[in-house]
């Protein structure tokens, strides 16, 4: 029975034979089929992958429709409508302005400053010239002269000489020599006295006329006699008029300051300014001559000041409104005020070939917002350009195109031209054919 064998027995015989491989014999079909489908797949990759570079790029599309990419990650916003404002922010500088000298004309020694920083209102005093008062009163008027009655000059026809007539009796004696014919020829001599009444001009000096005060006349006595009636000294006319009444004021007014009653104020005891003012430092020290240099002083209102660019300066036209920002970073109103009309070198640039600069002065409004803060850098931030009614994406979505100029890609996955504007606060102007808005753009990751 051992040398019997079914057909069974011959199959399993013949694969356990087949599994050795002989040289020079073909590989199994089974393993070569795997091998070709790990090729196909990797080639199927390499072509999606560059579809995708294709569309990246902007290859193949124009306006319209372009090759569509797989879906990736990122957000998408809505192209909109809107007015886009430029922007821009230059330094400045926080304080009360620049220093002005007081027109102090009083002579004389100065026995007393008050300290830098000092507000000073109507009636205050100033400073102290030969231990005299300077007082501060509001008006535009400069003191030029001193005020008080004055006494007036009496025509001459009243208090010149005084021309009559008069009458005089006097008595003369004289000699004389006299020839008289008689019968004969005869020569003598004679002496006589006579007594004779004359008539003639008298001339002699009439006593002098008593002159009278008179009331003063001028714009400047109304200014001051507003000043005197809001400290409260009144029993005259607010007018042109420095009468008796005003003399009466001026001496109860002078009695509060400690002065001689003279009724008369002097060239240097006032000094006028538009309204109340900060004092600044002293010009010169105690004991020193009094001068027009000896104080100076700003206005009460801080302000900003600008060095803006002489080329550049079309945003500073009266009027416009700016934000300030201050240290802290927080923001406030302000409003441009003054614009300078002489450019000057950059402080401290000398001849570098920076252009010159104009100083725009801005004020503040609402001075509380600014706090207890006096002085220090700020920032000025002004509106540029406007563009309004206009299409606008955010700057984030913007894609470079292979062929140049910019782009977004469309929710689909399409990428679409688009030529840019404006830029301003984060959002740029946009315009193309195969835009609208509310047209799906994505922000690339």
């Amino acid at each position: 029975m051992s040398g019997i064998f079914t057909d069974r027995d011959e199959e399993t015989a013949g694969e356990a034979e087949a599994e050795p491989v002989q040289e020079g014999t073909a590989p199994p079909r089974a393993p070569r089929r795997r091998r070709s489908r790990t090729v196909l797949v990797a080639a199927a990759c390499v072509v999606v992958a560059g579809v995708a570079v294709v569309g990246r790029l902007g290859l193949g599309g124009g306006g319209g429709a372009g090759p569509t990419a797989p879906p990736r990650a990122g957000s998408t916003v809505p192209v909109a409508r809107q007015t886009l404002v430029e922007r821009t922010k230059v330094e400045g500088r926080l304080g009360y302005g620049a220093e002005i000298p007081l027109p102090v004309k009083a002579s004389g020694t100065v026995t007393w400053l008050p300290e830098a920083g000092t507000t000073a209102e109507r009636g205050d005093t100033l400073l102290r010239v030969d231990d005299r008062p300077v007082v501060l009163l509001y008006g535009t008027l400069p003191m030029y002269r001193e005020l008080g009655m004055t006494t007036a000059t009496p025509p001459a026809s009243e208090g010149g000489g005084d021309t009559g007539k008069g009458a005089g009796t006097g008595t003369g004696t004289g000699t004389g020599t006299g020839t008289g014919k008689g019968t004969g020829t005869d020569k003598g001599t004679g002496t006589g006295t006579g007594t004779g009444t004359s008539t003639g001009a008298d001339t002699q000096p009439a006593p002098p006329a008593s002159a009278s005060p008179q009331p003063l006349r001028g714009m400047d006595v109304l200014q001051f006699e507003s000043n005197l009636a809001a400290l409260g000294y009144t029993g005259f006319t607010v007018d042109e008029k420095f009468t008796s009444g005003t003399e009466r004021a001026v001496k109860r007014w002078q009695k509060s300051l400690g002065l001689p009653e003279t009724g008369r104020i002097g060239l240097g005891d006032v000094v006028y300014s538009t309204g109340r003012i900060r004092l600044g430092q002293a010009g010169v020290r105690l004991g020193a001559a009094a001068g027009e240099n000896v104080l100076g002083h700003t206005g009460t209102t801080r302000k900003v000041v600008v060095d803006a660019s002489a080329l550049e300066a079309s945003w500073a036209v009266r009027g416009s409104e700016v934000t300030v920002g201050l240290p802290d970073g927080t923001p406030v109103k302000g409003e441009v005020a003054s614009v300078g009309r002489q450019a000057a070198p950059p402080e401290g640039e000398g001849d570098s070939g920076t252009p010159p600069t104009v100083p725009v002065t801005i004020t503040i409004p609402d001075q509380r917002s600014l706090g207890r803060l006096e002085s220090g850098p700020v920032s000025v931030e002004y509106v540029g350009r406007k563009r309004e009614n206009v299409l606008t994406v955010p700057v984030a979505a913007l894609v470079a195109l292979a062929e140049g100029g910019h782009g977004l890609e469309t929710e689909d996955g399409r990428f679409v031209a688009a030529r840019t504007g404006l830029f301003a606060d984060g959002m740029v102007e946009v315009s193309g054919p195969a835009l609208r808005a509310g047209l799906k753009v994505r922000i690339p990751q």
